[in-house]
This record gives C-alpha cells, sequence and structure tokens, in this order.
C-alpha cells in the first residue's frame, strides 16, 4: 500500500467523521436543498459541485498549512490537536442547544443560471468558518506528526471526504422535498438528529483529548 494512504482503521473513522459533518444541517446544505425546491434538482446539484470544489480548496489549503506546521512548530501542532477537540465540543453543544441551523432561503425573482448556482456553491462553501475550522482542526486528528507522508496522508483524507460528501449531496438534492418538510414540521426528528450529531462529536472529541492525555 503506498505510503500515502492511511490504515484502514483510520480511512474508516474519518469515513464517519466525513459523514456525520455532510449530513449536519448547515449552509452548504440549506442553499444545496433550496436550490433544489426552487429551482429544480439541477440546480441543487450544480450547486452541490460547487461546494465540493470549495471543499477541494479547503482541503490543499488545510493540507499545505498543517504540514509546514508538522515540521516547523511541533508545540503548535499539539495545540491545534487540543483545539479540534474543544471545537468539536462546541459543534456538540450547538446541535443540542441551538439545533442544526438548516434555515431555507426565499426564491428569487429572477431565475439563476446553473452556472450562477455553481458559483453561488462555491462561495458558500469557501466563506463558511465551520468548514475552515473543520479541515484546519480536524484533519491533524488523523495524522501522526512523526510520520514523513503525513502531508500526503492529508491530501488524501480530503479526497475522502470529498467520496464521502458526493452520494450524500446527491441524496440530499433528490429528497429535498421531502426532507425539507419532515425538519420543518416534526420536532421530534429535529431533535433526534441534533442530539445525534452532538452525540458524535463529543465521541471524537473526549478520543482525541485522553489520547493526547496519556503522550
Amino acid at each position: 500500500m503506498p505510503a500515502f494512504v492511511p490504515d484502514l482503521s483510520v480511512l474508516l473513522a474519518f469515513a464517519l467523521a466525513a459523514f456525520v459533518l455532510a449530513i449536519t444541517p448547515g449552509p452548504d446544505m440549506a442553499l444545496q436543498m433550496s436550490r433544489a425546491i426552487n429551482y429544480g434538482r439541477a440546480h441543487g446539484f450544480a450547486t452541490a459541485a460547487g461546494a465540493m470544489s470549495g471543499i477541494l480548496v479547503h482541503t490543499c489549503l488545510a493540507a499545505l498549512g498543517i504540514s509546514v506546521l508538522i515540521v516547523a512548530a511541533p508545540t503548535a501542532f499539539f495545540v491545534l490537536k487540543i483545539a479540534g477537540a474543544l471545537y468539536l465540543l462546541w459543534l456538540a453543544y450547538g446541535a443540542v442547544m441551538h439545533g442544526g441551523g438548516l434555515r431555507l432561503a426565499e426564491r428569487a425573482a429572477r431565475t439563476p443560471t446553473l452556472r450562477e448556482s455553481y458559483a453561488t456553491g462555491i462561495g458558500i462553501n469557501l466563506l463558511n468558518p465551520k468548514v475552515v475550522l473543520f479541515f484546519v482542526t480536524f484533519l491533524p486528528q488523523f495524522v501522526d506528526r512523526h510520520d514523513p507522508a503525513a502531508p500526503g496522508k492529508l491530501f488524501f483524507l480530503g479526497g475522502e471526504f470529498i467520496l464521502v460528501s458526493i452520494p450524500v449531496a446527491i441524496a440530499m438534492v433528490l429528497a429535498a422535498e421531502r426532507m425539507a418538510g419532515l425538519l420543518a414540521t416534526n420536532q421530534l426528528v429535529q431533535r433526534a438528529l441534533n442530539w445525534s450529531f452532538a452525540a458524535v462529536f463529543t465521541g471524537f472529541a473526549l478520543t482525541i483529548l485522553l489520547a493526547e492525555g496519556r503522550r
């Protein structure tokens, strides 16, 4: 197996984390669902493609920056990992106290072009601070700073995140109208989703904190 490919256990753990983030309601999901409901599936898919392009940019920036940090400042890298655990706890708190943040936008007076929907998807992803924080603080949890193949593994995990996110985005767009109605009218479903997200985020955070504490 190439050196840049993480172990199977790491791939599976990161796939779970990526899946949870992908299904967590947020600006990207809201925009994709809104475009699909208001303008049709093609616009939903175009918006999702834009979001995936934004994730690719985040991956490159985070992998390059973290790789430099690993070599130049090991202590800062350690602090970054602790910050990642605390960030996950903050996400868990937000999921329980403030809900998933799913808000569907109003229909615009003019129907946008597919290119505009794609560009909007890129913009909302690149400007979403939660996505930035996720890539900067969460990717380091899955690499060892002593591993010479760490930069390659960071890029590989970023690609895995996109692969996991694509089918989720497709499913969200296809089921947009049904899901939007369910989330809007069923408080029990909303609470169950939010508590599930919080439990997963908390579990990852505790795993990180306990692992760092034993070193």
